[in-house]
């Protein structure tokens, strides 16, 4: 064993470098947030080349084979550590990212990257265009080097599994999919059983809410939730996300629609739920590789949470309601809290995932899930997808597409990147939600009752000391195990829809 002298040298120089690559990536982080929000149009051109000059710095310096040799010596000293040791973690995570980043040439990265940017923009016209001829050449193009991606991963039991390792790594084809077919069949006959009744009234959400108070508004009610405004800032853009530049300036935006209500305030809350992870790891783990979220579905987990579990609760509206009553008198004033709360909740089948609500999102996950899969084995070619994709759509909602533009173009994952690897996280997000609210529930029966009040602090605080702190500590398998006591199951999150669901629809 190495002596802890012989060591600690090696393992200053491994973090010193890791900290240099990622003040890199952050420098990059800065300049797309600016795009996304400030930056003016014509500086698309010169950014671009900005961010790819950054990126391959970042990525020669990683892949360095320096750091390679440091993860060598140091593995006796891992070796030594418990395993969930803050060195011995450093460690393996490192060496985690530093072999894959390894196995894929720099020529296929720019090959790739490439490509994806001009499928991108022939995706933009064709979306608007309902034309999917043009762009399926392309698309076959992706999903070639898709396969060839998977394959610089050899020993997969499923040609997906190296593409879904990026954004969910411990998650296999064989084990998403075991949860999503049981999810389906549990899913369709509950979507059926509510489509048979009546459409809740939304009406009271589509009036005219003026910006200014609607943002007001949802400052207040993110930085009750827990959001640090000493470390974090919100602005807007026209597709919110979260970003990171360090623990101490973790970043949200929104979007507003004037007369949607439901867009700005639960995307805020959404995006909230990302940043209070992202706040909630430990500050000793700055500049690595462990701090940031263990997975796309544990990240996914907590946007979903804080958006579902907690803002569209009855709990949070008997506290919020009022207050959102006197932001819009006119608007909300002569509306109740239980029509809010319906049409907050409201359920119906839809065509597009990203309008979805919470029992019939899923379902257009697993219909994109299960065509990338028979696309990437060869069972379903590029020419048949819209086909395909409408039969789904027809059989697991009882609705078809009326063109390809809200079918099969209206998502841009596989136009902009690879197919397979990004859908399936959104899905293992709402089940994980599921199934930490549960157990925090169970640990503290109090918190919706806390909830109704306004407090949020013994719910934030559990979060923190169960998962937020770990950063990337953990895999998201083993993370749940860990909190939870048992594996990623379905049971938690149909317990939720059915007693949520089953009260407002009387099923």
């Amino acid at each position: 064993m190495q002596t802890l002298e012989k060591t600690e040298p090696k393992l200053a120089q491994l973090k010193t470098l890791l900290t240099e690559i990622n003040d890199i990536e952050s420098a990059a982080s800065l300049l797309y947030w600016d795009q996304a929000t400030y930056m003016p149009p014509e500086g698309a051109a010169a950014r671009g080349r900005q961010l790819a000059t950054l990126a391959q710095i970042a990525h020669t310096k990683f892949t360095d084979p320096q750091i390679g040799q440091l993860l060598e010596d140091l593995r006796p000293y891992e070796q030594s550590l418990a395993y969930d040791s803050d060195e011995a973690s450093l460690i393996r995570i490192t060496r985690h990212d530093y072999e894959r980043a390894v196995n894929i040439p720099p020529a296929f990265t720019a090959k790739f990257s490439q490509h994806t940017a001009e499928c991108y923009e022939v995706w933009a016209k064709a979306r608007a265009t309902n034309d999917f001829a043009t762009v399926a050449p392309y698309l076959e193009k992706t999903l070639e080097l898709s396969r060839d991606r998977a394959n610089f991963f050899p020993g997969y039991e499923h040609i997906a599994d190296p593409l879904i390792a990026d954004a969910d790594y411990g998650m296999t084809v064989k084990s998403v999919r075991s949860l999503f077919t049981q999810l389906r069949q549990e899913l369709v006959p509950i979507v059926a059983a509510i489509a048979a009744q009546p459409v809740a009234d939304a009406s009271c959400l589509h009036q005219h809410f003026p910006e200014a108070e609607q943002l007001d508004f949802s400052f207040k009610v993110i930085e009750q939730l827990g959001y640090d405004f000493q470390r974090g800032r919100q602005d807007k853009t026209l597709h919110p996300f979260m970003i990171k530049f360090s623990t101490g300036d973790v970043r949200i935006t929104t979007r507003v629609r004037e007369n949607d209500l439901n867009e700005g305030l639960f995307s805020t809350v959404h995006e909230t739920g990302h940043a209070l992870y992202e706040q909630g790891v430990s500050r000793a783990y700055e500049a690595t590789p462990l701090a940031g979220g263990t997975s796309a579905g544990v990240h996914e987990s907590q946007s979903r949470l804080w958006e579902n579990m907690v803002g569209r609760s009855r709990p949070f509206w008997k506290c919020f309601y009022p207050q959102l009553q006197e932001t819009f008198p006119q608007q909300l004033g002569k509306v109740d809290l239980e029509t809010f709360y319906r049409a907050i909740n409201k359920v119906e089948r839809s065509l597009i995932r990203t309008d979805a609500d919470e029992v019939t999102y899923n379902l257009h996950v697993l219909i994109r899930f299960d065509l990338e899969l028979q696309l990437l084995e060869g069972k379903l070619a590029v020419r048949d997808l819209p086909d395909a994709w409408n039969e789904r759509y027809k059989s697991d909602l009882g609705i078809t597409p009326p063109n390809d533009s809200i079918g099969v173009l209206q998502d841009v994952h596989w136009y902009g990147g690879a197919i397979g690897g990004a859908f399936q996280g959104y899905t293992l997000g709402n089940l994980m939600s599921a199934q930490f609210f549960a157990t925090a529930t169970q640990a503290h029966p109090e918190i919706p009752q806390q909830i109704a009040s306004g407090n949020f602090t013994t719910l934030h605080d559990w979060l923190k000391q169960n998962l937020y702190q770990h950063g990337r500590k953990y895999t998201a398998a083993e993370l749940i195990q860990r909190v939870t006591g048992s594996p990623l199951q379905i049971e938690p999150f149909i317990s939720y829809i059915k007693q949520k669901f089953g009260e407002l629809y009387g099923i």
